[in-house]
């Protein structure tokens, strides 16, 4: 598994606003929240290094589609990403058995910010970004507590982006415990519940969440490659497993075509 590098000489700013993404440049920029502040009601700023390296692995990758855990600026920037993939693979990816291409759906358990992110979506990326609202409750896996969201959308994703949910709208306890405690932290375990249906090939991305990705890497049971890029704090898994037929090797080897 190859590490994503950023460039020491890469202008990020200057990235963004040439695949017209310059909302994200100017953003990143402004005054508000980051991301070590707990609970409060203003959108994050982006992360430039973050929001470079996923639309590098939807890129570079040749991701179809997207099921992202979390809404925010990673919806537009990889909505764009799909858009140019769209542009680039349309006629290939017609031969692929893909009811989903190019289309990202972004799932959070807070109407507001759903909101926010479908405002930033420009015009000619509509079609690519698709929104979902659930309430997130606390839960059980083996035993193990954690929190998954009540309703997923339909879609065989073979990309994965998990930012959420939020750990302090969650709703119910186990035993009296939840994550709405600060000393606590996020532990989603919707993957877990879905993951025999994923196709060999797919990746999973997480930015931070440590404590999360572990309890992941713990409870999948499948043939998975796990990465973390600790200069990025970043936890990358790859299902990698032998094709399940002609159609899955088909795709797999689609990706073939990427940097991989």
């Amino acid at each position: 598994m190859k590490t994503l590098i950023i460039p020491e000489n890469l202008d990020l700013n200057q990235y963004f606003r040439d695949h017209d993404l310059a909302i994200i440049s100017e953003e990143a920029n402004r005054s508000g929240r980051n991301v070590n502040e707990m609970q409060v009601d203003s959108p994050y700023r982006p992360e430039l290094t973050d929001l470079y390296r996923l639309h590098r692995f939807v890129l570079d990758k040749r991701r179809l589609t997207i099921l992202e855990f979390g809404t925010g600026y990673s919806s537009l920037v990889m909505a764009n990403a799909l858009a140019q993939n769209a542009r680039l693979y349309s006629q290939e990816v017609n031969q692929l058995r893909r009811n989903n291409p190019f289309e990202l759906h972004s799932l959070d358990n807070e109407q507001k910010y759903i909101q926010i992110s479908e405002n930033r979506i420009p015009h000619n990326l509509r079609s690519h970004a698709y929104f979902h609202f659930s309430k997130v409750s606390m839960a059980t896996f083996n035993e193990r507590v954690c929190t998954y969201y009540d309703q997923l959308p339909l879609i065989s994703p073979d990309f994965i982006y998990i930012d959420g949910p939020d750990q302090f709208n969650t709703v119910g306890d186990i035993a009296g415990w939840s994550t709405r405690h600060k000393d606590m932290m996020p532990m989603s375990a919707d993957v877990l519940r879905i993951e025999h249906f994923l196709t060999p090939g797919t990746i999973m991305v997480l930015d931070g969440r440590a404590a999360n990705a572990r309890f992941l890497k713990c409870n999948l049971q499948r043939a998975w490659l796990y990465q973390y890029d600790e200069l990025y704090d970043q936890h990358v898994f790859i299902l990698d497993e032998p094709p399940l037929g002609k159609y899955n090797r088909r795709q797999l080897e689609f990706y073939k075509g990427s940097d991989s």
